[in-house]
């Protein structure tokens, strides 16, 4: 089995550390996109945890979005849930927020606290499949973990 990246070796090492079973997978392959992603676990797109940091425009907070690979955000209706505009964060500021570079971006192990919302439609799928830290790598794990993990606040995000 080949060594994990410094970057999915750290996610790996945080799943460890919270006492969950879930093992990270780093491919040759790309799963930057939720296609890609999808292909490469064998999964619905909607199984699909998309990452997306957005930033509060006043107050200049980082806000992470779990969505369905399936889905697009309504950036609308995060905004109300976050009581300010929002604009979608440049890769200096995602990078900076969470330590790792777009395409990668796991749903957990943070630079920074931010306020986190979880996609609705996650809830009809018993596992679903989220990055863990480059564009190459991914794990599987509960819904209901992921829902746990992160502290995330359920909501219509579409």
């Amino acid at each position: 089995m080949l060594s994990l990246s410094p970057s999915a070796q750290k996610i790996q090492n945080l799943l460890n550390e919270l006492g969950y079973p879930y093992a990270v997978i780093e491919s040759l392959e790309s799963t930057r996109t939720a296609q890609e992603a999808a292909d490469r676990a064998g999964c619905q797109l909607g199984q699909i945890v998309k990452s997306l940091i957005f930033r509060g425009k006043t107050s200049g907070k980082p806000i992470l979005v779990l969505t369905s690979g399936a889905n697009r955000v309504d950036e609308k209706r995060i905004s109300e849930y976050a009581g300010e505009p929002i604009a979608r964060a440049d890769a200096d500021f995602v990078r900076a927020a969470t330590g790792f570079a777009i395409g990668g971006v796991p749903p957990i192990g943070h630079v920074q606290k931010m306020e986190t919302y979880l996609d609705e439609d996650f809830l009809v799928f018993e596992t679903v499949w989220a990055a863990a830290g480059t564009p190459n790598a991914i794990f599987e794990l509960k819904t209901e973990d992921l829902k746990k993990m992160t502290g995330a606040v359920v909501a219509r995000v579409k």
